[in-house]
């Protein structure tokens, strides 16, 4: 890689500015400064060297930063303080040349988003403890510190690691971060890296430089004050599971791009430099692969405190947002959208004009549909206080044929091709750009994106009912997709068409554009048809999450009555306070359903007695309490399956109450690969009190001996009714099977080894 057109890094006029005698003396040090750095021997440097010929030979036998690292050396020892601060200058204004780069890079990036200043300084404010954590990292008189540190920035998609990776590179510019610790910031994204095939080190560095011409020999002249920032690397298109011998250590050489991000990650290439990574958590492996115990680890995401202190700066009016907050707090749903930065500020944004406009949020903002749609209307029609004309129209028309255009052929980063081929001019772009709906990627140059893909997907949800015909836009021939590019999980889609199927909310768009929506009614009667359908069939319905997340958005009280009346069996997985919140909303109205099988996962996996319950874990506690009170509300429910779940003290108590209850009226119990804090006694010893129990069958579950007497002496009990029963077990290494007809006069005694 070529350095920069100046005397500063020219060797022969460093040389030429030796007296003889200077000269003699410099390669008698040079022959000992390659032996302390470990350089191999080239036997033409030797003595007898010209000036010329040294020149010549050094940039064609070493690496750039071994020779002026080894030149500087030799002219301190030298005395030739001319010299020295000549280099030592240049690398100063080599340093203000790469801060000047990236601010350049940063300032466009940053005028190309329009959320206002508000957003970015908030931002700035509540990412102060990640800020200070990246201070410590990088501090190598910092306890927090390590030698050849990685630090891990984990959050979902829009958590805000961009912008924090973007605001702690700009304190750093401006003096405010890792002053006389970092030097050089070398910035790369999966992007850029998907691109290449093979680089050198000096390459990949050189990449954002003026005609690639990079200061390399200054760069990697001393590593420990050089940052690479790795942003998305869970969206890079190869593994990272690169043979250690195949590793390169020469930054010259050209290796494929695996080898070279390997080699840089264990250090073979520049050791002692610092790592910035970034990643969602869906490709931990590749995280895994290079996380040490020294390492940090970081996850964003907008706790509970700080969401409020956002409301609270967003709406500067106490009023305004405890009311905003009440609406969020008392929804799960709706919670979860506020732990992304992003939705928080649509969410507020909304909130606040429909406050502006005298509406009470509580009623007008009830569900993720709710906030897309008022967010929709009022960008598009928020100029001057316009209303809707045919003008609105097409360009929404325009906008859902785009998005729905995009997650059909997995296209989120749009270029100007596909904004053309669905109609839109400079000036549409210009509009849907202002009003924060489609902005430049972050990721993708020269392209457009929406604000969330939950924009995206609402748009294609309106697609859907809208009619709109198909839309093959030129990205989506590609060949290559991204990982982050690839859509196939229409879930959310469909989530937003049942919330459109509620009248209410569809009048949103309907009377602020004054359209209707065609598909509509054809789409109600399809969903019920459908649902009778499979009510004959349960096996092509698996699991009901997402049906019941489709139900719950649409919250019409007659339709969802109308589409789960047929069920008889439900499966559900639970794993978070959501989940329970929306399944309890849909069995309420399964008057028809014997069988339910239930799993729970990752709610109840604190185990320790909880002094001092978290607002959370109380929620989980509520909901879970009200999903056991259908086990004695139910009468059509007779069989219970609870499977792969893991409850503690409080929650296994609140199961067994509702088991024990008189009103109680399961017939069939099946608990397979459960874990419980009691190890079953409490379960067990409700199941001597329940009137209407007849099987019970216990699947690899961990019963110790003492319970397997227990439950002997529970079957005993006048009270208990249970006359079939079934277990199977692992003692030690070969499952065993028992099969207890409890009917017979006699029943075998198991036996235990």
């Amino acid at each position: 890689m070529a350095e920069s057109n100046s005397t500063d890094f020219d060797l022969l006029w460093y040389l030429e500015n030796l007296s003889d005698k200077e000269f003699q003396s410099f390669k008698k040090y040079l022959a000992r400064k390659i032996l302390d750095f470990k350089l191999p021997q080239v036997p033409l440097i030797n003595l007898r060297a010209t000036k010329e010929e040294l020149a010549n030979l050094l940039p064609i036998s070493y690496e750039g930063q071994h020779i002026w690292n080894m030149l500087y050396s030799i002219f301190l020892m030298m005395h030739k303080e001319d010299h020295c601060m000549k280099i030592i200058g240049r690398r100063n204004r080599n340093q203000e040349a790469c801060k000047a780069l990236m601010r350049r890079k940063l300032t466009l990036q940053w005028e190309n988003h329009t959320f206002g200043e508000f957003h970015y300084k908030f931002f700035c404010n509540v990412a102060s403890d990640v800020f200070y954590v990246l201070q410590l990292a990088y501090d190598s008189t910092s306890c927090y510190s390590a030698n050849d540190l990685n630090v891990f920035l984990m959050g979902d998609r829009a958590s805000g690691k961009t912008m924090t990776i973007n605001l702690a590179v700009m304190k750093w510019i401006n003096g405010e971060m890792w002053q006389n610790m970092i030097s050089y910031v070398v910035h790369l994204t999966s992007h850029e890296i998907n691109q290449m095939t093979d680089s050198s080190l000096a390459e990949l560095i050189a990449k954002d430089w003026p005609d690639s011409q990079a200061p390399i020999a200054d760069i990697l002249s001393d590593p420990k004050k050089l940052l690479f920032i790795l942003e998305d690397v869970d969206n890079l298109r190869f593994e990272l599971n690169v043979n250690e011998h195949a590793l390169c250590s020469n930054s010259t050489q050209k290796v494929p791009i695996p080898i070279l991000l390997v080699s840089l990650l264990k250090r073979q290439m520049a050791p002692g430099c610092w790592f910035l990574i970034s990643s969602r958590p869906t490709r931990e492996e590749n995280i895994k692969m290079f996380l040490k115990t020294t390492d940090c680890y970081v996850t964003l995401q907008f706790s509970n405190e700080k969401r409020e202190l956002y409301f609270h700066s967003f709406f500067n009016d106490r009023q305004r947002a405890s009311t905003a907050l009440m609406l969020v707090h008392d929804d799960e749903i709706l919670t979860g959208l506020c732990r992304v930065a992003i939705l928080c500020w649509i969410t507020c944004t909304v909130l606040n004009r429909q406050m502006d406009k005298g509406h009470d949020p509580q009623h007008c903002c009830e569900t993720p549909t709710d906030l897309h749609a008022h967010f929709l209307a009022d960008a598009l029609t928020s100029k001057a206080g316009l209303t809707a004309n045919q003008y609105h129209l097409g360009l929404l028309r325009r906008l859902c044929l785009l998005a729905a255009g995009g997650l059909f052929l997995s296209t989120l980063n749009f270029s100007g091709e596909d904004l053309r081929c669905v109609g839109f001019t400079e000036v549409d772009v210009s509009v849907l750009q202002a009003v924060n709906i489609l902005l430049p990627s972050s990721t993708h140059k020269d392209r457009y994106k929406f604000i969330h893909l939950n924009v995206q997907e609402f748009c294609a949800a309106i697609a859907f009912l809208m009619a709109v015909p198909n839309c093959l836009i030129p990205s989506g021939s590609r060949g290559y997709k991204e990982k982050r590019e690839q859509y196939c999980n229409f879930n959310q889609v469909f989530t937003f068409i049942f919330g459109l199927l509620n009248e209410n909310r569809r009048k949103i768009l309907e009377t602020t554009f004054g359209y209707q929506l065609p598909m509509v009614d054809s789409f109600r009667r399809y969903s019920v048809e459908y649902m009778k359908h499979l009510g004959r069939d349960q096996e092509k319905l698996t699991h009901h999450g997402s049906l019941f997340y489709c139900l719950f958005e649409n919250q019409e009280e007659e339709f969802v009555k109308k589409v789960v009346n047929t069920l008889k069996e439900v499966t559900v997985y639970l794993q978070s306070n959501k989940d329970m919140m929306v399944s309890l909303y849909c069995l309420e109205y399964c008057c028809h359903l014997r069988t339910f099988k239930l799993s729970v996962q990752r709610i109840f996996e604190y185990k320790e007695p909880l002094v001092r319950p978290t607002a959370s874990q109380m929620k989980s506690l509520v909901y879970w309490r009200e999903i056991c009170s259908l086990f004695c509300t139910m009468d059509t429910l007779w069989e219970l399956h609870l499977f792969d779940s893991d409850l503690n003290d409080i929650s296994e108590r609140i199961l067994s109450k509702a088991l024990e209850h008189s009103s109680c009226k399961l017939r069939t119990l099946k608990l397979s690969y459960i874990s419980t804090a009691s190890g079953f006694e409490d379960l067990l010893k409700a199941l001597a009190r329940n009137r209407s129990l007849i099987h019970l069958s216990l699947n690899c579950t961990s019963i110790s001996l003492n319970m397997f007497s227990l439950l002997r002496e529970i079957l005993d009990k006048s009270t208990c009714q249970i006359r079939h029963l079934r277990w199977s077990f692992t003692p030690v290494a070969q499952a065993r099977v028992q099969c207890w007809d409890l009917s017979s006069p006699q029943p075998p005694t198991p036996r235990f080894k």
